[in-house]
Formats: structure tokens, sequence, C-alpha cells
């Protein structure tokens, strides 16, 4: 069985307040249906319906302070508790301490050991590398965990190729603020086909997608939940064209932000872990599923034959 990995950076399950909370005022239609009418609110979860499976999951870890970018995605990546292993909460970059675990075995090495494909479909620009190889940028942890394995990160070749998508889904974000005038920009929906035609190729995917995060600490309402009813119809076209008895879907975040935003700090809120499949395979991958350390395990039992 497949599986794809989207990552939504900074999405806690917040309370039900249109004034503080873009998920309590937008509509996501598609989301909603599959969560039997819910919103992607505190209160929605624990749901199990006909395709989803919505569970709140501990990005705290019994660490205190807030959950921050590096350690959260760091634990998802090898299901090691690292927080309580360092002693802190530690991002948004990884520094050694983080590093060491990523180098030292995480979902992208150990799917590839197992004999299988794996690939992070997100495309970089071109400034991205540029930053990287002059010292000026460090990798997030994500990033470091896909080169850290022997794979290669996707870049503008990949993108016009149609091998790889932009962080935004739909390449608007190319054109607009990166420069290239020329770059293919999708529909959402389109996007999300797209998205369901390149996880195909791999037995395990992940696409990051940050944006969430940005527009937390922007305090930015109109923004999020702009960004949200495009994420929507992204993924109304991904499950038009993903096969849900053959694959899992999985959806989660690292630490909350973007549901509560009186405040430009990450927050404590449990995260969404929001499972698209099988019942079975979901109830396999749900049981003991409590916080961020049980998605690694979760992904790698889904793989196994």
């Amino acid at each position: 069985m497949r599986v794809l990995f989207i990552f939504l950076d900074g999405v806690g399950l917040g309370v039900d307040d249109p004034n503080i909370n873009p998920f309590a005022r937008i509509e996501m239609p598609f989301l909603q249906s599959l969560l039997g009418g819910k919103k992607l609110l505190a209160n929605s979860a624990p749901h199990i319906g006909e395709r989803a499976t919505l569970l709140p999951l501990d990005a705290g870890l019994g660490v205190n302070g807030l959950p921050q970018s590096a350690t959260g995605q760091a634990v998802l990546l090898t299901g090691i508790n690292i927080p309580k292993e360092i002693g802190e909460h530690y991002g948004p970059k990884p520094n050694p301490a983080v590093a060491k675990y990523l180098h030292n075995g995480n979902l992208f090495s150990q799917v590839i050991k197992n004999g299988k494909t794996a690939a992070l479909l997100n495309a970089y620009p071109p400034r991205y590398f540029d930053g990287v190889d002059s010292g000026k940028r460090i990798y997030s942890a994500i990033p470091m965990a896909v080169t850290s394995a022997g794979l290669r990160l996707f870049n503008k070749d990949d993108y016009y190729a149609g091998r790889a998508l932009s962080a935004d889904f739909t390449g608007r974000g190319w054109r607009e603020m990166l420069g290239f005038p020329d770059a293919h920009v999708y529909e959402a929906q389109e996007a999300g086909v797209k998205l369901g035609e390149l996880a195909n190729g791999y037995d395990f995917s992940l696409f990051e997608y940050w944006a969430s995060d940005y527009a937390g600490h922007k305090q930015d309402m109109n923004w999020a939940c702009e960004q949200f009813r495009i994420f929507d119809e992204v993924l109304s076209g991904l499950l038009g064209t993903w096969d849900e008895q053959r694959g899992l879907i999985l959806i989660t975040s690292d630490h909350g932000n973007m549901e509560d935003l009186s405040t430009r700090r990450h927050t404590d809120a449990k995260v969404p872990g929001l499972l698209i499949g099988p019942l079975e395979a979901r109830r396999a991958f749900a049981s003991g599923l409590n916080d961020l350390t049980g998605i690694h395990p979760g992904i790698l039992n889904t793989l196994s034959p």
C-alpha cells in the first residue's frame, strides 16, 4: 500500500471561534464531507467516518514550552521523542543535536533501505539551492532528512517538467514572487490531480506546505482563509485521482499556530491526525496513535507487505 504524507506546518485543532480561528470561519466543503459535515476543529476529533479518520495528536510530548518546528518535524520523521531526549523544543531549523537524529535514520532512509521508493514532491527554486551552497541557508528538517537519505531535492527543471509541485500547490508563487513568468500555474483542483499522479509513482511520498505557519505568525486571517479554501480544492482533486483502496493519505502537523490568530506564537494545541483510505488501514495506523511519535511507525507499518 502506498502512503502520501501531506505535512501542514503549524496547524492545530483550535476552538470554534471565527474571530481567531480560520478553520471556524471558512467553509471547506470537501474536507467537511469527509468529516461528516464537521470542520477541522478540536471538538470534531476523534472522528471515524466512511472515508476518513481524524484524531487529536499531542505535539507537546511531555516537554515544557511550546512545540517548535525542528524538533516537531524530526519527531514525525524518526518516531523518537527528540524534545525529551534533548530537553527542549527547538526550531525553526535543526541544530546539531536535532540533526544528529535525522542523519541517524529517518522515514526516507528507512523506506529506501526496505527496498521501496520515496520522494519529497516539492520543487525548490534556484535561489534556495544558492542559499544552501553559499552557507547562508540551512536545511529545515524535511529537506535534511531527504538529502541524508541520499535522495535529491527537486528543482526548477523538475517543476517545469511536471515532476514536482511548488510549495503553494498552484505555482502562482513561482510567477508572482520568484520571477518565473513562464512557470506553469495550476488551478487548485488541477494541482490536486497532479499531486495524486506524482504520489502514485512512489511507495512513500511527502508534500510540505509551510504557508500555514507563515499565516499564523503574520496573524493574517484573510490570507489564511484563502490558502485553505485552495487546499480544500486541492484535496478534492487529489481524491479524484487517488486509489483509496491501494493507498493511504496522512495529513498532520508539527505544532499549533494558524488555528489561533490571536497570537503570533506557536500554541500547545493538539494537531490533526487525518487519515484517508481503507477503514482497516486507518484502524491499524490509528491503533495507539496519540502523539507525533506514532506517525513514523504508522507509515512504515502501512508500507510493509
